[in-house]
């Protein structure tokens, strides 16, 4: 599904979207071991589990705490105890891989003249640190961050920074993320949103739909006639 999309800014999740966040584990997979996606993968699960519980219980933490405790029950249910493993995974996500196509995506865009941004779980810090090191923070605003307002996505005070510090109405923003619930949320907030859809899984049953389906980044200036 794709459709053509008039917007003066595009906003980017940042982890899963712009961000390999299983590419922490793959980097360290001669310690971890052969089974390094099977850490990635329940890693990721806690982690978003946890943004999600912390939200419904009033008990928000920062997004590098919540990975922290992820990441601890992922070792502890995978019989690992090995500090100096741990310390290496936490800080190499400080260093995700972006996506192949993320950087030339994003200067399509700034060529435009359009406002990029991401809007994330993540907190400033962590965001941009993995901003820089991939060498793309130049072609963003500054990273937003649900920490300015203490809870996490899908919640609609996340969605609304993007209108307050980007100045741009909803409906003129599009707001592009491979978390098919976060696409949808920001669906039902007003964005034109766009799925990434890498792996061929099937459509959320959630409030919204978002205007496009695509496969990447890459596919995203297309959908803006660049």
């Amino acid at each position: 599904m794709s459709a053509r999309i008039d917007a003066d800014a595009v906003v980017f999740d940042a982890y899963g979207t712009l961000f390999d966040v299983a590419s922490a584990a793959q980097r360290h997979a001669s310690r971890v071991g052969a089974d390094w996606p099977k850490l990635a993968e329940l890693w990721r699960q806690k982690q978003l589990q946890y943004t999600w519980l912390r939200s419904l219980m009033g008990q928000h933490a920062d997004f590098w705490h919540v990975t922290g405790e992820a990441l601890d029950f992922t070792l502890a249910a995978l019989g690992r105890d090995d500090p100096a493993l741990r310390a290496a995974l936490m800080e190499q996500y400080l260093a995700l891989d972006a996506y192949p196509d993320v950087k030339p995506a994003l200067q399509t865009l700034r060529g435009a003249g359009k406002k990029v941004a991401t809007l994330s779980n993540g907190s400033p810090t962590m965001l941009i640190a993995a901003l820089n090191s991939a060498g793309i923070a130049q072609l963003m605003e500054r990273p937003l961050s649900v920490e300015d307002v203490g809870v996490y996505k899908p919640a609609p005070a996340v969605y609304k920074l993007a209108v307050d510090r980007l100045g741009v109405p909803a409906a003129r923003i599009c707001f592009v993320s491979a978390n098919g619930w976060d696409a949808w949320a920001g669906a039902a907030y007003g964005f034109r949103a766009v799925w990434i859809n890498r792996t061929q899984a099937p459509p959320e049953r959630l409030p919204g739909t978002p205007a496009a389906i695509v496969h990447g980044v890459g596919d995203v200036p297309a959908l803006l006639g660049l």
